[in-house]
């Protein structure tokens, strides 16, 4: 199994959401009002008067088989909307409760 991090412009979690419901990815665990800023290029997102907009995150875990699908389409969405950014990283889960 693998964990993915994917943290997202928020005005990109309804895409997310039907996005994961596409891919019957049913479990996730959200975190809303991140801040952060992109690694290259991205501009922050503070939630400030300065810096307005604010980022969300999830966290979903899947089978090994369903990642390179699930990259590809945030791929896609990323694209569709460079400004706004999406950013994904996966990792091994060694264990579940």
């Amino acid at each position: 199994m693998k964990a993915v991090f994917i943290a997202f412009n928020q005005g990109n979690t309804e895409r997310m959401e039907y996005l994961l419901d596409r891919l019957e990815i049913r479990g996730y665990t959200m975190w809303e009002q991140v801040h952060g800023r992109g690694t290259n290029d991205g501009e922050p997102r503070h939630g400030s008067h300065t810096w307005p907009e604010m980022n969300n995150s999830m966290l979903v875990v899947v089978e090994d088989e369903k990642v390179p699908e699930l990259l590809a389409k945030l791929r896609l969405l990323d694209h569709r909307n460079l400004e706004m950014g999406v950013r994904a990283f996966v990792w091994n889960i060694e264990q579940t409760v």
